[in-house]
This record gives C-alpha cells, structure tokens and sequence, in this order.
C-alpha cells in the first residue's frame, strides 16, 4: 500500500527483473500500470464491505469517523481492526492471466488497404523496429490505449470510447422518481406496475436446464476415457477427449446466451430511464441466506441470476442518460405490504394483506415499498436485516396500539391497501 507503479518499474529496471520477460519496455510498463490499477480496484471493493462492518460496530461516533477517516486515508494498516477486516474482504491470490497486453496510444498505427475498408492494426512485436499487423473485421478506428487478448485463436481489440458519443447517450431521461425491484422471472418491475424484461426468466432456466443435461452426458463420456486410460487403450480415451470434450462450442453457446441476456437487460433499463431521472434500487451486492429449502433444481436455475448484469445495466445506462441511481436496503421490501409497515404474507408473486386480505403483486409491491424506503430516515443503506424487520414491527405495533409514528405525526389508518390500484400477474415465483 502507497507504492506506486512507476516505483516497481524502476526497481525492476534496475535490479534486471524486466530482462526476463522477453517483451519491448513500453508493453511490460504499460501492463505493470495496468495490474497496478486492478489492484486499486479490488481495494476500492474492499473498503465498501469494510464500511458496512464498521458501521455496525458498538462504538462511538467519534470512534466511527476515525475509522472512515483512515480507511479514506488508505492508512487503514495503522488499525489492527481495519487491517483484520480489509484481509478478510479483499480479494487476493496469483494472477494467471497470461493471453493479454496492453499496447500505449502511441505505440501502435492504424491504416486500410482501401478507402472505406476494414481497419488494420500495426502493434510492436517481439523485436524492436518489427511491427505486427493485425486485421480488424471493422470499419472504425480504435483509439486510446488497446488491450490485446489472444482468445481461441483470435485476437481481440478492446479500448475505452467516450460515452457521450454512443447514440443512447443523446436519449433524454425522464422526469420522475421510480423504485424498481430486481427479479428473476423479469429484470425490473417498477413502482407503476410495469414489468420490463420478461423474457428473462424462461431464458436463465432454459440454459441451466441445458448445462446440467449436457455436464451430465459429459461427466459419462469423461468417466469412458479415464476408464479406457487405465487399461491401456491410450488412443480411445485421446478419441474422446479430442471429439468429445472440448470446449469451443459451449463457450460459442455461452457467449450467445450472454449477448442475449445483456441485450434483454440493457434494453429494460433503457425503458425505466425514459420515464425516470431517478431510480431507486435495491442494494443486492451481498448474498443473503435462506432458510427456505427450495431444492438443487430451484437453486441452481437461481444460481444463474444475472443480478450483476442488472446492476451494471442501471449504472450505465444512468450515466449516459443523465439519471441518477439510489440504492437502498433490500430487507423486507418483498414481504412488507405498500403504504403500510405490515408484513404481509408470501406466495410465489402474490403478498398477501394480514390486515384486509388484499392480494398484490409481489413485485409490484417491492418496488413500491423500494421507492419508498428512499426516504425513509430510520432505514439505512447498511441498517442489518434483523434490524429492519424490528423496525417494521414496532411500526405495525404503534399503529395499532393508536399511537402515533413520531411527536410530528398523526394516527393513520393500519391498510390502506384500498388506495392502490392491486395488480394481479400470472407468472412462477421471481425469488
């Protein structure tokens, strides 16, 4: 920590580590600075888990802010407490990244063969003065600094472009304030009762349904040629893992369902942006544990949620636009009935009312419940679950005692559910 990466370079210029590596300077220096800024990043992650542990502890607010200070600080080594917790969070182990480089803006030339044809890419090779062309199977200029990555065979341009200039990016946001809940069967249902994506349900069961029947047969065919290896028939067993166990077609597939899976995220998003400046979100960076049993059909279709997809497609699309993203705690917003501090009872997508027995949309209601947690003073983004649930109770509780929420308020009414339009969709359970 406080070590730069230009302190490395020279350290390794001088004491002959960088002859080793058999590369031109500027491609080592380049992919040294680039190592450097992962590493800022998975720190970065590190602290915001550290935040929430810190915001937990029994101490004082004095306390408190001398820890965030530290940690802002990156002077968190001085504390053995935030040094404990940041090696517990941060992720750590032995890059074998090895099919990669970074090449500098200046270190490589663009040109065509014929006007208006593909781009070609001349990048340093291995001995000095002796570039390395490259064709592309595109008509547009990369710029900026590359990273080359040899993938089955292909070689791979990636560079960072200006998100002003994308076409999404001269879309208007919208005008309102919206909660949105995450969902399986969906990607976003919002607080007006819109379910946006839903397509996305049948697509993640269908493919985990497809790579357990296919990691079946495959396991059978693994099991032939370890069998066929060990009585001697070296030949059989190099048939089958030659024609039988490779790989190039399942990553095709998997890249396929992934462009699908983004291309139905991206575009739900869009829809919630243009009629919203601001969308409140659930936080959903942590894993929660139940103590439903939901069976290994149930939860392996649940492992392919694609909840970070979700979280990065809000981000994006938001700061292209011109949106703003909140994002609040994720406790009960499911099983709390709207407009009320109830909890009500689950059933697949329908929330059941305790109070008037009203049936609603579960979805539906989270993403009300969503919007409204947003400015809700006692729940906080890192408030624990167990917390909110006694929070959401002692509400229940005054308002049917008749006591009022605060000094400031009055009496309500316990269910208003009869206040909202209730919405009814027909659909398998989202989560």
């Amino acid at each position: 920590m406080g070590v730069k990466d230009r302190t490395v370079r020279d350290q390794w210029m001088r004491d002959g580590t960088a002859g080793g590596f058999g590369v031109l300077a500027n491609a080592w220096k380049e992919t040294v600075r680039d190592a450097f800024a992962d590493i800022t990043a998975n720190r970065e992650a590190a602290k915001v888990k550290v935040r929430r542990a810190v915001s937990k502890l029994k101490v004082t607010a004095a306390e408190k802010k001398r820890l965030f200070t530290l940690l802002k600080r990156d002077q968190w080594s001085q504390d053995p407490y935030l040094s404990r917790m940041m090696r517990k969070h941060r992720r750590r182990g032995r890059n074998k990244t090895i099919n990669q480089i970074v090449v500098r803006s200046d270190q490589y030339r663009t040109f065509t063969l014929a006007e208006g044809g593909n781009i070609w890419i001349a990048v340093p090779g291995l001995e000095r003065r002796q570039l390395v062309t490259i064709p592309l199977n595109t008509t547009v200029t990369p710029t900026g600094t590359l990273r080359l990555i040899l993938r089955n065979g292909r070689v791979e341009v990636h560079y960072a472009i200006d998100a002003e200039t994308m076409p999404s990016s001269k879309r208007p946001c919208g005008s309102r304030k919206i909660g949105v809940d995450k969902g399986y069967t969906e990607v976003l249902a919002d607080s007006d009762g819109q379910h946006h994506g839903p397509e996305l349900g049948q697509l993640l069961s269908s493919e985990s349904d497809h790579r357990k029947a296919k990691g079946q047969r495959r396991a059978k065919l693994r099991a032939l040629a370890e069998k066929a290896e060990r009585r001697g028939d070296h030949a059989k067993a190099q048939r089958i893992r030659d024609n039988n166990l490779g790989v190039i077609k399942r990553e095709r597939r998997s890249n396929a369902w992934k462009c699908r899976v983004r291309d139905l995220t991206f575009k739900a998003v869009h829809a919630v942006v243009d009629k919203a400046n601001v969308i409140v979100a659930e936080d959903l960076a942590k894993t929660f544990a139940s103590r439903k049993k939901l069976g290994k059909n149930s939860n392996r279709r649940l492992a392919a949620w694609t909840k970070g997809i979700t979280a990065e497609a809000l981000e994006t699309v938001s700061g292209r636009r011109g949106s703003a993203v909140r994002l609040v705690n994720a406790a009960y917003t499911s099983q709390a009935v709207p407009f009320t501090d109830i909890l009500g009872v689950r059933e697949g997508d329908r929330l059941h009312c305790t109070e008037c027995g009203a049936v609603w949309q579960a979805d539906h209601a989270g993403a009300i419940n969503i919007e409204q947690r947003d400015s809700d003073p006692d729940i906080t983004l890192f408030t624990p679950y167990t917390r909110v649930k006694q929070i959401l109770l002692e509400r229940a509780g005054r308002q049917r005692s008749g006591l009022p929420l605060d000094q400031d308020s009055s009496t309500r009414q316990l269910c208003r559910c009869g206040e909202r339009i209730i919405q009814l969709r027909c659909s398998t359970p989202s989560k």
